[in-house]
């Protein structure tokens, strides 16, 4: 139940302001001071990066560079840049004009996400999937990008898309989705206006022309999966590649291994092996119907008895050898 001063309280602190005892705007300060701020919308995003959120990009650069370089034919660098936090509506008054844009869904989080590409880059990378030089001019201002451009540059965006999602596995399994291409940032709602980004650019190199790709993806968006960025030093173990354990599985199943067969032994001395001529016989200790030992690698692994298959020698395996070579 909320307190409430009597009347004898609020005379008696009514006098001691009017004497002095009591300074009204020293008790204001205090009590402010001891306020403390919670900004719900912004919070644990006010130093405007994510911990190893550049992990994901590196990964992603790998493999972007690989395919970008096949699709176009032509040797591709990308490089980071930077990532920088905004409010969503300061944002958008940072891209150029004109600017082709990919909305798309990192199910199963929440909210859309955007990438972009200035305008230097979309002509350039046009023009090479076009089969030219790739070092188209840059559009007078406010040239909207043809219903073509923006075809072709749909197809960059979903490889992109899909060399994001496998940066993403290590970390957390997700699925990219391109919702829609647009030009103009004011049709553009990922987010409300005062919601906070977190932005990684890249900068594009094709030969000589260059520019930049964007991504931007809402904080929101990544929220339930911060404690997993901040583990990054597991990225190394989370990283292995699925399918390694099989493809080593493969290749071992052909590695070349020397089988041998122990016939038996005998004892000689060295003045008869020095004796020794064609024709010679040395006889052994067992007779050639027992059982054999098959080694291989050096290692007793099997009994076997001797034979003949399509005019071979061979030896058929008649039981394994235990531990003790028994």
């Amino acid at each position: 139940m909320e307190k409430i001063l009597s009347k004898a309280e609020i005379e008696g602190l009514l006098n001691a302001v009017f004497e002095g005892r009591i300074e009204p705007e020293k008790e204001l300060a205090k009590a402010e001071g001891a306020i403390a701020i919670y900004d719900l919308v912004n919070a644990d995003t006010q130093k405007g990066s994510v911990p190893n959120l550049d992990i994901i990009y590196d990964g992603f650069i790998r493999a972007n560079r690989v395919n970008l370089s096949n699709r176009l034919r032509k040797s591709v660098e990308i490089k980071k840049i930077g990532a920088r936090s905004y409010k969503f509506d300061d944002f958008l008054q940072t891209l150029p004009s004109p600017v082709c844009m990919g909305i798309f869904k990192i199910e199963p989080l929440k909210g859309a996400a955007l990438i972009s590409f200035d305008s230097t880059l979309v002509l350039s990378l046009v023009d090479s999937l076009l089969g030219g030089t790739g070092s188209a001019k840059v559009p007078i201002a406010n040239r909207m990008f043809t219903s073509i451009e923006l075809r072709l540059m749909e197809k960059i965006v979903g490889d992109a898309l899909l060399d994001l999602e496998k940066a993403w596995a290590p970390l957390y399994a997700t699925h990219m989705s391109l919702l829609r291409m647009e030009t103009n940032p004011r049709l553009v709602n990922i987010v409300p206006p005062e919601y906070q980004i977190v932005t990684m650019t890249l900068k594009i190199q094709i030969d000589d022309i260059s520019g930049n790709m964007m991504f931007a993806v809402p904080f929101m968006t990544i929220d339930p999966i911060r404690e997993k960025l901040k583990t990054g030093a597991q990225f190394d173990l989370m990283a292995i590649d699925p399918q390694w354990s099989s493809r080593l599985s493969s290749e071992i199943m052909e590695a070349p291994m020397e089988t041998t067969v122990e016939m038996g032994n005998a004892s000689i001395t060295l003045r008869e092996l020095l004796e020794l001529a064609p024709g010679d016989t040395i006889m052994l200790d067992k007779p050639s119907s027992s059982n054999m030992i098959v080694k291989v690698e050096g290692v007793p692994k099997f009994f076997g008895v001797p034979g003949i298959k399509h005019g071979n020698k061979a030896i058929q395996i008649s039981k394994i050898c235990d531990k003790r070579g028994q």
